[in-house]
C-alpha cells in the first residue's frame, strides 16, 4: 500500500482546485506559495495525475481529473475530521451517554446495531433510547433532547444532517388464504379497493402525502378504513380481513399472513440517521457512518431525496413511468 499521501495533501490541492489559483488557494491556507506549488508538484508526479495544467501567464486550468477532485478529497477529509472530533469527545469523557430515537416501522437491528457500536466505542456508556413516531422524534432531536433519530424518509429540515443507512422494498401485506395470496406479484388493479389499512397519517404526514400520490399516480382506487401505529398492528389488522396494507419488506410476519411485490414498481421504505448539522455528540456521525456500511452494502451511489419516503422507479422489464 503507498502511504506518500497525506492529509495535508489532499487539503493543499482541494483548495487550488476550489479557489482556481495557487496564490489565492495559498493565502486561505496560510502557508507560502512555493512551497504549495512544490508539494502539489510532487504529489502529481508521484501518482501520474494532473489535476490542474499551468499556462506561461501562471493561470492554472483544472482538468478533468481535477474537476472530480473535490467530491473525492472533501469526503475523506470530512471523515479526517470526524474521527478525530470523536477520538476527541471520547478523551475529554464526553462521549458516555448517547440519546438516540427509533420508529416502530423501521428496522429494529439498525437501532440494536447503533447501540452496539456506541458500547464498542465507549464500553461504559449509557445508552438512552426512545421509540416514538417520526414526528415527535424530529422535534425532540431540534430542541436537544436527543443526539440521533433513526427514522424513514423524507426529513425536510434542513438544520439536520440525513444519512441514509437503509433501503428496503415496499411491499402488500395481505390474508395468506386470501386468492390474491396465489399471485407472485400483484397489479394495481388488485390493490384497489383492496387496500385500507394505511400507517396513522400523524406519525408522518409527508411520507403518508407522499404514498398518496405514488398510489393515485398508479391508479389506485383506495380509500383508508383503518389507521395502525404500529407493524404488528397492520398484521393484526390484515389477518382479520381488515384489508391490505403496505409495509416494509423484511418485517417479521405472523401467522395467518403473507407479503408480495407490486408488479411493474420498486417503491423502497428508506431509513436514515438524522442528526443536528453541528452535532454535540461528536461520536454520532462516526456510528452514522458504519450503520450505513453495515446496511446499505448494495448501495454504490445514493441521492437523498428531499421528497418521498418512497421512491417508485420503474423496473427493467416492466411498463413503466416514473414518479419525480
Amino acid at each position: 500500500m503507498d502511504d506518500y499521501a497525506e492529509f495535508r495533501h489532499l487539503k493543499y490541492l482541494l483548495a487550488i482546485v476550489e479557489h482556481k489559483g495557487l496564490r489565492a488557494a495559498a493565502e486561505a491556507l496560510n502557508i507560502t506559495e512555493p512551497s504549495l506549488s512544490r508539494q502539489a508538484r510532487e504529489f502529481q508526479q508521484h501518482y501520474k495525475l494532473k489535476f490542474y495544467l499551468r499556462s506561461k501567464t501562471g493561470k492554472i486550468e483544472i482538468t478533468r481529473t481535477g474537476h472530480a477532485l473535490p467530491i473525492i478529497f472533501r469526503d475523506l477529509l470530512e471523515a479526517r475530521g470526524e474521527a478525530i472530533a470523536a477520538l476527541e469527545a471520547i478523551e475529554r469523557g464526553e462521549a458516555e451517554t448517547l440519546r438516540i430515537g427509533c420508529t416502530p416501522f423501521v428496522d429494529k437491528r439498525i437501532c440494536e446495531k447503533a447501540s452496539q457500536l456506541q458500547r464498542e466505542l465507549v464500553p461504559a456508556s449509557k445508552i438512552k433510547l426512545s421509540r416514538d413516531n417520526t414526528a415527535p422524534l424530529l422535534h425532540e432531536l431540534t430542541h436537544d433532547h436527543l443526539d440521533a433519530a433513526i427514522v424513514s424518509l423524507p426529513v425536510a429540515d434542513e438544520n439536520l444532517r440525513v444519512e441514509l443507512v437503509k433501503r428496503d422494498r415496499l411491499v402488500v401485506c395481505i390474508p395468506a388464504d386470501h386468492p390474491l395470496a396465489k399471485k407472485s406479484a400483484l397489479s394495481a388493479a388488485d390493490l384497489s379497493q383492496n387496500l385500507t389499512i394505511f400507517r396513522r397519517p400523524s406519525q408522518h404526514p409527508e411520507a403518508h402525502a407522499r404514498l398518496l400520490e405514488l398510489l393515485a399516480d398508479l391508479g389506485v382506487w383506495f380509500e383508508e378504513h383503518a389507521h395502525i401505529s404500529h407493524p404488528h398492528e397492520m398484521l393484526e389488522a390484515v389477518k382479520n380481513g381488515e384489508g391490505f396494507g403496505l409495509i416494509r419488506e423484511g418485517t417479521p410476519m405472523i401467522e395467518g399472513v403473507t407479503t408480495r411485490p407490486i408488479i411493474g414498481v420498486n417503491w423502497t421504505f428508506d431509513t436514515a440517521v438524522v442528526f443536528p448539522r453541528n452535532p454535540k455528540s461528536r461520536i454520532v456521525p462516526v456510528i452514522a457512518k458504519h450503520l450505513k456500511r453495515t446496511f446499505l452494502r448494495s448501495e454504490t451511489s445514493v441521492t437523498q431525496r428531499k421528497g418521498p419516503a418512497i421512491v417508485k422507479e420503474a423496473e427493467r422489464h416492466s411498463q413503466q413511468k416514473r414518479v419525480g
